[in-house]
């Protein structure tokens, strides 16, 4: 592990049974950095979370976090990442201070006081740390979720699906809250995600993940440069052989959804006045072109698009009652 490094992990592999759910991982993500898991609901992402924080046991391979082996060292892993999850693990009924003194009787934390008012006054939060969390908007619920899992002061903190569910809006404003904790706090932020969009600006550095292998990891700017094809996605009603996609010339592949075809392409520019040319007269449907992105990156890596669901819950409170043993 260089010293730069926040987390380093080698051949990193979780068995489920026969489900390989993790494949020989390897992964650096620099210390200070924002740093970005980007795939599909079941690829892994979250269970890379859980190996990387010791929740769960890793069945190959070896991973050091914040200077600590995971595998020898797990509780103190524990103390100095915290957790972000994707499902609210707030208690309505509790107010935000109620829920910080819950969160630092959790971690066995002596003097968290003056840490709980500051992340409070950083957040905006302090003129309703009396009120029922039940009563705040997403946002600030988003914020005092976060104040938890840094009431500890952690080297890194781990985010699963941070903006899932939420609206345009609230996604851009957890975005720059992100960025401010990063900032601010000089904190490592890994994050979990199936929007490109998100890991597009949100992020330093991505690894793409599916089906538990890191298929390729750079910044943003780096992945959308290996791709030097162009991808159009076209409709057709009725269904045109594959053959006769395939003829026209820059047609690189062709897959089929359906009535809808994706065409690994040359150059769009180029491709698609002969492509609509060979389709004269066909039903052509609907036409996408799609520029290099890291969305082409995937579809280029993995021959789909990523899907739309989130994932399930994980158990957070069972991570930080692990932390509360440790300082025992």
């Amino acid at each position: 592990m260089a010293a730069a490094d926040a987390i380093a992990a080698s051949g990193l592999t979780k068995f489920y049974g026969h489900l390989r759910a993790v494949d020989h991982v390897d992964l650096r993500v620099p210390a200070g950095g924002r740093f970005g898991l980007l795939g599909p609901n079941g690829a892994g992402k979250t269970t890379m979370i859980k190996l990387l924080t010791g929740l769960s046991e890793i069945s190959e391979g070896d991973a050091v976090v914040a200077g600590y082996d995971v595998r020898t060292d797990p509780m103190h892993v524990k103390q100095n990442v915290g957790w972000v999850a994707s499902e609210v693990i707030l208690d309505d009924d509790l107010s935000a201070w109620e829920n910080l003194w819950l969160q630092a009787k959790l971690q066995r934390l002596d003097r968290w006081t003056d840490r709980a008012e500051s992340l409070l006054a950083y957040f905006e939060l302090g003129d309703r740390r009396k009120d029922k969390v039940g009563t705040y908007s997403t946002g600030m619920r988003k914020k005092l979720e976060i104040a938890l899992a840094l009431l500890h002061a952690p080297q890194i903190i781990f985010m699963d699906e941070p903006t899932i569910g939420l609206d345009a809006g609230t996604r851009r404003t957890l975005w720059d809250l992100i960025r401010g904790v990063n900032a601010e706090f000089g904190i490592t932020v890994l994050l979990t995600t199936h929007y490109i969009e998100e890991a597009d600006i949100l992020c330093d550095r991505v690894a793409v993940i599916d089906h538990g292998r890191i298929v390729a990891t750079g910044s943003p700017s780096e992945l959308k440069a290996k791709v030097r094809t162009d991808f159009i996605e076209i409709e057709l009603a009725p269904p045109v052989p594959e053959d006769r996609l395939r003829a026209v010339p820059g047609v690189l592949e062709a897959k089929s959804a359906g009535p809808v075809w994706t065409l690994r392409v040359e150059s769009a520019e180029v491709v698609l006045p002969r492509l609509l040319a060979a389709l004269s007269g066909e039903g052509i449907r609907s036409i996408r072109v799609d520029k290099p992105s890291l969305e082409t990156v995937f579809l280029d890596l993995t021959g789909k698009r990523l899907d739309a669901e989130g994932t399930g819950p994980v158990d957070y409170r069972k991570f930080y009652a692990q932390m509360r043993r440790a300082r025992q």
